[in-house]
């Protein structure tokens, strides 16, 4: 049974690898669409009959009031707001007395909030909690809890007061969430230090029995963990390649002898991990 493989995986492991993408924060709760979109957005919806809430991050709102109303209320409910289920918890306990270093494509926060070490932690795509300028006119970021706060206690009528929207400390200009949607994505010094980090790990364990643990990586950007995950493990012939994902879990001929493949709900199986004897 694969889950026993990586029950097995796990327990031999001198390192875990894991590599988060956005079906482990599905899994957590943070879905996206259906009545979790419909119960927070229903104003929006009805409005401009938005189907989910990623396609809504794009729409080009008439006002900065509105447009700041609408990610005030998506950066709250997704980054500061406590996960639905214990998954991310559970993950914790999977690795927290091992070896580990997490690198993820997820910008909600949730390995820090469960307790994960943030030195062992890569966000490479950015953070719902961090600010930046949008031009940029400096590589520096700002925590906006305080502001989302604000401007989600405050908002009316689909808009927030004009003077809660945010402005550049340096230039006055526009600002923006920090997330890698184009090339103005502010890499700053905690980015290229948790850079550093990562890789510092990865050339640590080039040899012995590491575990790339791949949680929901889809296929959007799977440049980023999900090959380089496989190389690795190609590269290494005592590594263990696992991947669980719901509906897109897959590995290679080349280390198909060392693979774990689990087509399945990730805090279901996680839950098993930790249950099964």
């Amino acid at each position: 049974m694969p889950i026993h493989q990586l029950k097995q995986a796990l327990q031999s492991a001198e390192a875990v690898v894991v590599g988060a993408g956005a079906g482990l924060s599905t899994s957590a709760g943070f879905t996206y669409s259906g009545e979790r979109f419909q119960s927070l957005f229903a104003d929006f919806i009805q409005r401009y009959g938005f189907a989910d809430m990623y396609s809504a991050t794009f729409h080009q709102y008439p006002t900065e009031e509105e447009h700041w109303a609408y990610w005030s209320r998506h950066i709250w409910h997704n980054r500061y707001v406590p996960a639905p289920k214990p998954v991310y918890d559970n993950l914790l306990k999977l690795v927290e007395d091992k070896d580990y270093f997490v690198i993820t494509t997820n910008v909600d926060h949730q390995f820090q909030k469960a307790g994960f070490d943030k030195q062992r932690l890569f966000y490479t795509q950015g953070d719902y909690g961090l600010f930046q300028c949008a031009t940029p006119c400096h590589q520096k970021t700002y925590d906006n809890e305080a502001t989302v706060r604000r401007m989600m206690d405050e908002q009316k009528d689909m808009k927030i007061p004009s003077e809660l929207v945010p402005r550049c400390p340096v230039c006055g200009g526009k600002m923006k969430v920090n997330l890698r949607t184009d090339d103005t994505f502010v890499e700053d010094e905690g980015w290229h230090a948790a850079a550093r980090r990562y890789v510092d790990f990865l050339n640590a364990h080039q040899r012995g029995k590491v575990l790339y643990l791949d949680l929901g990586i889809g296929s959007n950007t799977p440049g980023i963990i999900k090959f380089p995950f496989m190389q690795q493990t190609y590269k290494n012939p005592e590594a263990i390649y696992a991947t669980i994902n719901l509906g897109e879990a897959f590995t290679v001929e080349q280390i198909k002898d060392r693979s774990i493949v689990i087509d399945d709900d990730i805090g279901v199986i996680l839950g098993q991990l930790l249950t099964e004897n």
